[in-house]
């Protein structure tokens, strides 16, 4: 097991300036380098035991894309990654593919039950706690016709209307035992009914049915419920199109689809639907979600640092029965407010830039949830979450997740690249943890030669081993190992140097072990981007 810690030092050198090394003049070309120191462990309490791990003073948000594509992970400034084949838990990085999640019905209902509170200030009835982006079992739901069931159907009136009339003529016709009076007094009742937008099963008329139907010719035809809902949608979708020709529909005369092409009200809703309907002019609530840089020098951070703090500690107490005495500000601000990243605003890059953010969520003024999340080049990475537990029942943690999957869309327009969401680790044997894999479709991080495999293809092999090499391909390896670890950069008595130069003046046998093992650990291209500070 490695512990580094990583003191990424920023160092300027000019580009005429030249390094002697090995009595060879280089020019070196690097405006910052990055350094490397490898000291004894230390590391947070939150991280696993069985890991390799290593302190980041500062890192370029691609050498952290360039990690965590290799199973390393965050917590504030200390960076580590478990040792998958020892550990008692394998931890697998996964991620989540935003461009086609589509969310399940779980989702939607977290969704609306926000959008409830907010417009109404509907409390759901029961406890309804959850642990950070918890959520049910549940599959995406692609062609959803729920939405539809749920509405009020409101039936076309002019062809109710006609079906009706010419039941009660035939019901003038055949039974002398209701007045005409009666008659008319039933048809309002029935056009009341349905000017009122009522489900038509509300609409109770006695009929008496046509000769020459139905296997007793006495009684009507018997109809399935199922065909009564299909013919109820089949009104709904009528009145949504009255032009049903330009909408998928038939041509006018001819009966027509039940279910249209290019009906819209077929279609799924899309996520940003979902979670951006319109509210009412006097809803009751209102809810603000403010992206705000992980740094004491912006102001909005500055002055919301306080009461983001509180959150903290009653989370902590509350959630994870943490002691008070152990959520301090300085436990507070090394564990979510420092971070080794860079920030970086490079003009392909999406207008807030990258680096680490708080996500803030404001109900009504007060901060009720913040989301901890890194924008690196290729994706947004979750780090943690912590909510007011008074507001569990808004399942803020699957609320937070499926902002987060979203937010991460947006970004994607403007930068292409960044197109992926990530999640953590996924730890199949734990549920607080299996969870992840709900939010489809996802991908698990092969342990051994760090590709992405689509997680419904490693399930099976998890059912019968904690620990998987999840690549099919026996002859497949590591693309990125470390082939040349000569190459490997070494600051050293303040000169920059290859390995092969450095090794040379090294005579204690662990010193080549401990490189050669970190250069196993943070592959090929990020050993030659760092260097390897030695004292």
């Amino acid at each position: 097991m490695l512990s580094l810690e990583v003191r990424i030092m920023k160092t300027k050198w000019k580009n005429a300036s030249s390094v002697e090394l090995n009595g060879e003049n280089q020019q070196n070309t690097n405006s910052f380098c990055e350094v490397i120191t490898v000291l004894g462990g230390r590391r947070p309490r939150s991280t696993p035991n069985t890991d390799s791990g290593m302190w980041a003073h500062s890192m370029t948000v691609q050498d952290y894309q360039d990690l965590i594509d290799r199973g390393w992970r965050r917590s504030g400034k200390y960076v580590y990654k478990p040792v998958m084949n020892q550990t008692c838990c394998p931890q697998y990085t996964i991620r989540c593919r935003p461009l086609q999640f589509q969310p399940s019905k779980s989702h939607k209902k977290v969704l609306k039950k926000m959008l409830k509170f907010l417009a109404k200030g509907e409390i759901p009835k029961g406890s309804c706690k959850d642990e950070p982006m918890d959520s049910t079992v549940d599959d995406a739901v692609v062609g959803d016709f729920a939405l539809i069931n749920k509405l009020d159907i409101q039936c076309d009136l002019k062809t109710l209307s006609d079906d009706l009339k010419e039941s009660l003529e035939s019901e003038g016709k055949n039974s002398k035992k209701e007045e005409p009076h009666e008659l008319l007094q039933s048809q309002d009742f029935v056009g009341e009914k349905l000017a009122s937008g009522e489900p038509s099963h509300s609409v109770k008329v006695h009929t008496v049915p046509k000769p020459g139907k139905g296997a007793d010719l006495s009684k009507p035809p018997c109809r399935k419920a199922k065909e009564i809902r299909k013919e109820r949608k089949r009104l709904k979708l009528m009145q949504q199109n009255p032009a049903g020709e330009h909408e998928g529909f038939q041509a006018q005369g001819q009966p027509p689809s039940l279910f249209p092409a290019k009906a819209k009200s077929n279609q799924p809703k899309a996520l940003e639907d979902l979670i951006f309907e319109s509210l009412p002019e006097n809803a009751s609530h209102k809810l603000e979600v403010r992206l705000v840089p992980v740094s004491f020098e912006d102001p909005e951070f500055k002055s919301s640092f306080s009461q983001s703090f509180s959150l903290y500690v009653k989370y902590q107490v509350a959630i994870h029965q943490d002691p008070p005495d152990e959520c301090g500000k300085t436990e507070f601000t090394r564990f979510l407010c420092t971070s080794p990243l860079e920030a970086e605003t490079p003009p392909n890059g999406p207008d807030c830039g990258y680096g680490s953010f708080h996500q803030q969520y404001w109900l009504d003024g007060k901060i009720i949830a913040v989301g901890v999340i890194d924008i690196l080049p290729n994706c947004v990475s979750s780090v943690y979450l912590y909510y007011d537990p008074d507001y569990s029942f808004l399942s803020l943690g699957v609320y937070s997740a499926l902002r987060e999957i979203a937010f991460t869309r947006q970004l994607h327009e403007k930068t292409s690249q960044l197109s992926y969401y990530y999640m953590g680790f996924y730890i199949h044997s734990c549920p607080k943890m299996k969870y992840k894999g709900q939010y489809r479709p996802s991908d698990l991080l092969c342990p051994e030669t760090y590709v992405w495999v689509p997680i419904e293809q490693c399930l099976p092999s998890l059912e019968n081993s904690k620990y998987c090499r999840f690549n099919q391909d026996p002859e497949a390896v590591d693309e990125d190992r470390s082939t040349e670890p000569d190459r490997l950069q070494v600051f050293h008595k303040r000169a920059i140097m290859p390995y092969r130069v450095y090794k040379k003046h090294q005579k204690d046998p662990s010193e080549e072990a401990a490189v050669l093992q970190y250069a196993s650990l943070v592959g090929q291209k990020c050993s030659e981007r760092m260097l390897l500070f030695r004292n």
